[in-house]
């Protein structure tokens, strides 16, 4: 019998923000079974936690989506340290993750983490299919988007305004061709956001990685804070997600010339036994 906990991420209110599962202690568990465990879950990710390799670490720590291992995610990252500092460790950590050590700050409530992995821009994605695969005409587009990676890629595409935002819908089509056009570690995975000053308004789409709509992606911000800062210098801003889905999400993000800060709250929400 294996314990989990379920939390809610990037919130204080339970059934808001972005749900994640922890399995706290992973080290039983077969190799086949995670992915499988994972995709029962059918959160955005699941994250199953070991003891690190270096022991100077705190924990290393493996992240699934129902589909696949990724090396990097925001909402698993501060939703996993959290957890860790519920359980006595902290409030100062380093957790192993696939892109490398990242140094987190956690209580049992609120936790943030900087990573120094340098902004990847991968592709400039043609707007008229960026446009497709959000089901918006072209004319919403205010920017040519670009795919860009601090870990885990994404399209990242501002648009004209926040009525465009709220009607952008994934087309699962246009997905397919993004994909074949830009294979990447996630499936043409769309991140559309509105900046309004220090307020970022964003969705993030990854149907073809069974995310059809995520309710708080911290990966995702990493990657446009920095992709801001690379255009317009360090910033500091609150990214308001998934309010159009009902789950609402408040990521805090802030950068230096070389590094991101992500930061934002969690709440338990369940705990329970695998049955094996």
């Amino acid at each position: 019998m294996t314990p989990y906990l379920t939390l809610d991420v990037f919130t204080k209110t339970p059934f808001t923000g972005n749900p994640l599962a922890v399995i706290p202690d992973a080290r039983h568990l077969p190799e086949a079974a995670l992915q499988k465990i994972a995709a029962e879950f059918n959160y955005s990710e699941t994250t199953f936690v070991y003891p690190p390799e270096d022991p100077a670490h705190t924990a290393r720590v493996r992240i699934f989506t129902p589909t696949m291992e990724i090396p990097f995610a925001g909402h698993p990252t501060i939703g996993t340290a959290i957890a860790l500092a519920r359980a006595g460790h902290g409030p100062e950590m380093v957790l192993e993750l696939g892109v490398g050590p990242i140094r987190a700050h956690a209580t049992p409530t609120e936790a943030r983490f900087t990573t120094e992995v340098a902004l990847e821009t991968l592709a400039h994605p043609a707007p008229a299919l960026v446009a497709a695969a959000l089901s918006l005409p072209e004319s919403d587009i205010a920017a040519p988007p670009v795919m860009a990676s601090v870990g885990l890629p994404f399209t990242l595409t501002e648009l004209t305004s926040r009525e465009a935002l709220s009607r952008a819908a994934p087309n699962i089509e246009a997905f397919r061709a993004g994909h074949a056009a830009h294979p990447s570690g996630l499936d043409f995975a769309q991140y559309a956001y509105l900046r309004d000053g220090d307020t970022i308004h964003a969705r993030m789409f990854a149907p073809l990685d069974n995310i059809p709509e995520d309710p708080a992606t911290g990966s995702a911000a990493a990657a446009l804070a920095a992709f801001l800062t690379a255009q317009h210098g360090p910033l500091s801003a609150t990214i308001h997600q998934g309010d159009d889905m009902g789950r609402p999400s408040r990521i805090r993000i802030s950068t230096t010339a070389s590094a991101v800060t992500i930061s934002g709250a969690a709440v338990p929400v369940m705990q329970g036994t695998l049955a094996f």
